[in-house]
């Protein structure tokens, strides 16, 4: 993979670039993913926020407390409901991107899954993930 990559919305009026590669992707099968994406997880690349940035539009965020008590801030696309990322104070140094936002969703290769214990039973995971019942810590 070159370093970097590109993305944005489905309507093209919110894009957004890396700098550098990926350095984390992975399912999320939390409650609260499962709420935010309309499926069985979140499929998530992630990046340092110093290497990320939003090239064009401006994104609107739905701000809420996790589970662990922690807020986590979802960015959207305010014109066509596309999201977009998430940043979380659990991890102020990272970005974590929709998969499906990529412009090339073909580098999305997930290395593990969390909250495995909020799983639903229709989903299949990869048999080479790490798996954790909660968020590895």
């Amino acid at each position: 993979m070159s370093e970097g990559f590109e993305g944005g919305c489905a309507c093209g009026k919110v894009r957004y670039k890396a700098t550098a590669d990926p350095r984390y992707m992975g399912n999320c099968h939390c409650r609260d993913c499962q709420r935010a994406t309309g499926a069985g997880f979140y499929p998530g690349v992630g990046v340092a926020a110093d290497a990320f940035e939003i090239v064009e539009g401006a994104p609107q965020v739905y701000s809420r407390e996790s589970d662990a008590g922690r807020t986590v801030h979802r960015y959207f696309c305010a014109e066509c409901g596309s999201p977009l990322l998430i940043k979380t104070e659990a991890m102020p140094r990272y970005v974590s991107v929709y998969a499906g936002s990529l412009d090339d969703p073909s580098i999305y290769k997930p290395q593990t899954d969390i909250f495995t214990a909020s799983a639903q039973p229709w989903t299949l995971m990869h048999e080479g993930t790490a798996k954790s019942e909660k968020m590895p810590g």
